[in-house]
This record gives structure tokens, sequence and C-alpha cells, in this order.
């Protein structure tokens, strides 16, 4: 697990990429170079520090698919994506890009306002070198979220906007990971000690990576 993990890499916030045959960007933002390497881009909702058009033109390649949720469609589409570069998801659901298996996630929050279920906006549960990898999104600590079974969980802990980092670990220790990854702390919310008490608050058998 631990040479599987060297794969990913976070820029910053939420923004990761996943790297090997396929190249995977999830929710890109803030990305200094132009590395035009990804194959799928992966958003998970449309607020600015997850669907940034500038910086999804900086890591696709011309023939990469663009995967966001059915309510982001026009959104793209009003941005310059064109229509055959753009793959709408439902959560809930199991999909298929450029020969990634992918499963949908509901992201919601449970008690604040930022992120309505009914916007359907998703995680992603992504299948890499035969192996489960839950990237949230924006999301609390949902019943959903508790029914996902993964080897790596990529998950918010910077609180505000999404789970703390004490919920964040809770959600971990309930679908048990072999590895966990906080995100969406340290910049635009959360502290940059986030990430540590995240690590503290894991049960034993759980390996905290730390990108940020």
């Amino acid at each position: 697990m631990n040479d599987f993990m060297t794969r990913f890499s976070i820029n910053c916030h939420s923004s990761i990429r996943c790297g090997g045959g396929t190249v995977l960007w999830f929710d890109p933002f803030r990305v200094e170079d132009t590395p035009a390497d990804g194959d799928v881009i992966f958003v998970t909702h449309e607020h600015y520090d997850h669907f940034s058009p500038e910086d999804i033109r900086r890591v696709m390649k011309a023939d990469a698919v663009l995967v966001l949720p059915e309510s982001c469609r026009e959104t793209a589409l009003a941005a310059g994506f064109a229509a055959g570069q753009i793959m709408t998801v439902q959560p809930g659901g199991a999909y298929q890009a450029k020969g990634v298996a992918f499963e949908t996630v509901p992201a919601y929050n449970i008690d604040k306002k930022f992120h309505p279920q009914a916007n359907c906006w998703v995680g992603y549960v992504v299948t890499v070198a035969g192996r489960r990898v839950y990237v949230a999104g924006d999301t609390d600590d949902t019943p959903e979220a508790r029914t996902v079974r993964c080897d790596a969980a990529f998950l918010p802990a910077g609180g505000t906007y999404t789970m703390t980092a004490a919920e964040a670990a809770a959600l971990a220790n309930a679908i048990h990971p072999q590895a966990a990854v906080p995100t969406h702390y340290g910049s635009i919310v959360g502290e940059k000690t986030d990430g540590d008490a995240f690590a503290a608050a894991l049960d034993a058998g759980i390996r905290c990576v730390e990108l940020l």
C-alpha cells in the first residue's frame, strides 16, 4: 500500500493528481504549471475551488474526459468546454471513462447549507491498479459515505463547509481504509494543524498519509 500511495499528490486544498498509466485529476485548483497530462478530470461540484475552468484546461489532455455531476453540465458548457468532452454523472451510479471504472457517492451537508443534497453533487470511488480509492468531495459524515468500501480515502477535514478533522477521522474509522488522506484544509479553510489532528484521531490500522 505504501508504494501505491506514492502515485498521489495534492498541490493544494482538494486538488488531487493520481499518476500512472492513466493520469487522473480531481478538482484541479491553483495548478502552477501546465502539465496537460490528465486523461480523466473528475469534478465533484461547481464551487470555484473545485470547478476551476482555467486549472482544468492546464491539466487536461486534448482528448481528456471531463467527468462532473449532471447539475454542473450547463456551467461547464458556459465555461467553454465542448459537449463531447463532458461526461455527466448522478449520485449512486457506476460508470467507466477511458477504461477507468468508478462509482459516485452523494456528497452533501447534513447540518450546513453550503452543499445541499438536492444539488446531486458527488464524491468518487475510482478503481486504480485494482484498489478502490474514495475521493469524497465536499461532504459531511453521511449515511451514504459510511457505506463506502475502499482501500484509500481522501476526506475533507478543514471544517466550516465540510467535516472537521475529528468528524473526518470518525468517518475514516467507520469505513476503515488502509490509508486515509486529509484534504480541504490549511489554505482557503481550516488550519495547517488539521492534518495532524485527523491523524491523531484515526484508529490503529489506518495509515494517515498527509500530502498537504
